[in-house]
């Protein structure tokens, strides 16, 4: 008897531990409404983000076809019709990809609003099994309290005494059950809660990224405007300006490839020549290339290492990552290293070449003033001069489309994919 009396009050005792765990980890979210009023609203936003999502699937059918469009006029002759036909599809594209996480976050904004309502309705639901499990609890603790020989005595058999005892025992555990199972929900909803709040901050911060650039494409618009009237308008005039970019890119690569030779010849006879004297190896350039950083505030990349998108493609591939730098950002040396050109072509193309270890070099195209001469040694994050690449600029060149830095690595002078040395 006294074994049945200790198993009703541990039942009694977890029981109430279940209830005081849940009521010290329940939080209102909203104001409590009828369960119907719940039901009704959350049916509604569900149409709701049915429509929005229908919408949005419209929007990315109208976005793949400008990226068809644009894919296609890549493949075209290059002309000054062509070029601006890619340039307004590539506004129109951003555009529409700006609705788009627009209607992203009004789909979370919805799908949040909605989520919240579930959790208050379960809050609803745990508060009333709680006063249930309390007006069962003052029921298994009345009958825990009897004698054996007192329930007997109120049960017409010992059979029916059984039966009852089975029976408050069965409810224990449906409710612990039940009990069990809404936490588990409502801790599941929590986390969805939390992860839906996430989304929305990630797509304002990619509604920024867009904003800008849509900002970055209007102003590349304006800079072949003023190519267009730099031409005249003239179909010859561009094809003319377009073969004068080339030579003076191919002219760059040329002494590029030539004086970092140069260069090197210099640092392996200074080497050979330090061995001999001091019977030791130099360490002037102590920092391994692989550790290089940022020239310019880490931004984004308008213009990727052989971009298939590069608007001057048809001329040449693209050898470098364009990071985008406001006009007289500050430039700094990537890695270690001595200065093999440092070219100031007016209002040309200007750019400066550091030599690095491990057969590495670096080039930082569209430099509106240069502040290091040949031969100068240089360290990591030195201050080396000052970007630019506005069109009309000193240092922007023939064919620059706004201000960014034309950032090359090269492997024994061979152009390679700087985003694989940069963090």
């Amino acid at each position: 008897m006294k074994h049945q009396n200790s198993q009703s009050r541990i039942t009694n005792a977890f029981l109430a531990l279940l209830i005081l765990a849940f009521i010290a980890t329940s939080a209102t979210y909203h104001t409590p409404l009828a369960r119907g009023s719940y039901e009704t609203e959350i049916n509604q936003l569900n149409s709701q983000l049915s429509d929005k999502k229908g919408a949005l699937n419209q929007l990315r059918d109208q976005q793949r076809q400008y990226q068809q469009l644009i894919a296609e006029k890549q493949n075209e002759k290059a002309s000054l019709q062509n070029q601006m036909s890619i340039l307004d599809s590539r506004v129109t594209e951003t555009e529409l990809d700006i609705k788009g996480t627009e209607m992203e976050m009004e789909q979370v904004a919805i799908e949040s609003r909605s989520l919240e309502l579930e959790i208050a309705q379960k809050d609803q639901e745990i508060s009333e099994n709680k006063l249930k499990l309390s007006n069962l609890l003052k029921s298994v603790d009345q009958q825990g309290s009897k004698s054996a020989l007192e329930i007997i005595l109120l049960n017409d058999s010992f059979s029916s005494f059984l039966n009852e005892f089975k029976y408050l025992n069965d409810i224990s555990e449906g409710v612990r059950d039940q009990l069990d199972n809404l936490k588990g929900l409502k801790t599941s909803l929590e986390e969805q809660r939390i992860a839906l709040e996430n989304k929305k901050q990630q797509l304002i911060e990619l509604q920024k990224v867009l904003a800008e650039k849509q900002d970055s494409l209007e102003q590349e618009k304006q800079d072949k405007l003023s190519i267009l009237d730099q031409t005249q308008s003239s179909e010859s005039q561009y094809q003319q300006l377009l073969a004068s970019a080339k030579k003076e890119q191919e002219q760059a690569n040329a002494e590029i490839s030539s004086l970092e030779k140069t260069v090197r010849q210099k640092l392996a006879q200074l080497e050979a020549s330090k061995k001999k004297n001091n019977n030791t190896s130099s360490n002037s350039s102590s920092q391994s290339a692989t550790g290089f950083t940022w020239p310019v505030t880490k931004n984004r990349i308008n213009a990727y290492f052989h971009d298939p998108e590069y608007p001057f493609r048809y001329l040449f591939e693209h050898p470098a990552v364009d990071i985008r730098a406001a006009q007289g950002s500050r430039l700094g040396a990537a890695a270690d290293g001595y200065v093999a050109v440092a070219k100031d072509n007016g209002m040309g193309y200007s750019y400066i070449m550091i030599v690095h270890d491990n057969g590495l070099a670096t080039v930082y195209g569209h430099v509106s003033k240069i502040l290091v001469k040949e031969d100068d040694y240089v360290t990591a994050g030195q201050l080396i001069g000052y970007t630019g690449g506005t069109p009309g600029t000193p240092g922007a060149g023939k064919t620059t489309t706004g201000p960014h830095l034309h950032f090359e690595v090269r492997l024994n002078g061979i152009p390679v994919d700087p985003l694989n040395y940069l963090p």
